[in-house]
């Protein structure tokens, strides 16, 4: 018995392997991981967004923005690997100018994510890594 989601093979058979099966789920560990972060840093943006606008030097507009993309994005990630392909994307894709404009405004020049004295909200390791998986599931949708 198996059946098509969002265009992979998801074998439901009982003699399934573990390997097989770990396979086949190994990108909800990922997926998690990523929109979890957004989320999260999304949430308190929106609780905050003045606030954030301020310490960012943003308006008002983006700063809400940058919040809305984070936290939606985040769900739209989750919601696609249990939905469609394009909503895998769609989130992913929210992320992207996001993580751009950290890594450019704040980050840029120190890649350790330790902060220090130069760079109290530490380096670009984290932001990167970020970014490069978001560009994964913008590129590999839900056939990760």
């Amino acid at each position: 018995m198996s059946e098509v989601i969002s265009g992979t093979n998801h074998s439901l058979a009982p003699s399934q392997g573990l390997s097989e099966f770990a396979t086949t789920h190994a990108h909800w560990a990922l997926r998690i991981a990523l929109a979890s972060v957004f989320i999260y840093h999304g949430v308190g943006k929106l609780a905050g967004v003045e606030q954030f606008a301020q310490m960012m030097n943003l308006s008002y507009t983006v700063a809400l923005l940058v919040a809305l993309a984070e936290f939606v994005g985040g769900f739209l990630v989750v919601a696609g690997g249990l939905t469609r392909d394009w909503v895998t994307r769609l989130g992913a894709s929210f992320f992207i100018p996001v993580m751009v404009g950290a890594i450019a405004m704040v980050h840029w020049g120190q890649w350790s994510f330790v902060g220090n004295e130069a760079y109290p909200m530490g380096g670009s390791e984290f932001q990167v890594t970020l970014l490069l998986t978001s560009l994964y599931f913008l590129v590999k949708g839900n056939r990760a």
